[in-house]
C-alpha cells in the first residue's frame, strides 16, 4: 500500500513539469508578427509584437515573454476577431534621476535597478502568451513570430 502511495506522488510531481504549456488551446492564432521601431526621440526603441487569433473572444489574456521582455497585453476586438498587443521597450536612455556623487549617502535615493528573471528559454522568434481560463494561468508557446519591416518615427522637435 505504501508503495501505490509513493508512485501515485511520483507520478503526479512527474506530471505538473509536463503541463506547463498548453498544446491545444481553444483559440487559433491567425497570424504573429513583429517589428522594431525607433524614433521620436534619440535613444528611444522598442518592439512591437501583433497576434491576430480566433475564438478568442471568452478568454483573459494577461501578458506576452518575447526576446527576454514581459509584458502585459494590450486588447483590441476586431469583427470576429482578437488582437493582442504587446509593446517591449529597448530603449537606451540614461536616467536623469541617476545621483552620483563622492558621498554614498546622496545616492541611497537612487531607485534600485529591476531585474527580471525570465522564465522561460526562447529563441529569437519564438513568444509565450499567457491567458486565464477557470481562474487558473496558462502558457501557450507561439513558434515562428514572423519579424516585419522596421517603423521608424521622425524626430520631434525640442521646445
Amino acid at each position: 500500500m505504501k508503495i501505490i502511495f509513493i508512485l501515485t506522488i511520483l507520478l503526479g510531481f512527474s506530471q505538473c513539469g509536463s503541463n506547463k504549456f498548453v498544446k491545444n488551446p481553444s483559440f487559433k492564432i491567425e497570424k504573429a508578427t513583429y517589428n522594431k521601431w525607433s524614433g521620436g526621440q534619440p535613444g528611444v526603441s522598442g518592439v512591437k509584437l501583433e497576434l491576430q487569433l480566433v475564438n478568442a473572444l471568452q478568454i483573459e489574456f494577461d501578458s506576452l515573454y518575447f526576446q527576454k521582455k514581459i509584458t502585459k497585453v494590450e486588447t483590441r476586438k476586431i469583427n470576429n476577431m482578437l488582437q493582442i498587443i504587446g509593446h517591449f521597450s529597448t530603449s537606451n536612455r540614461k536616467n536623469k534621476d541617476l545621483i552620483l556623487d563622492a558621498n554614498p549617502i546622496k545616492e541611497l535615493k537612487n531607485t534600485p535597478l529591476v531585474v527580471h528573471n525570465f522564465p522561460f528559454d526562447l529563441k529569437e522568434n519564438e513568444a509565450i502568451l499567457s491567458f486565464k481560463k477557470n481562474n487558473k494561468t496558462h502558457y501557450y508557446k507561439i513558434k515562428e513570430v514572423k519579424q516585419t519591416q522596421p517603423s521608424f518615427f521622425p524626430s520631434t522637435k525640442q521646445k
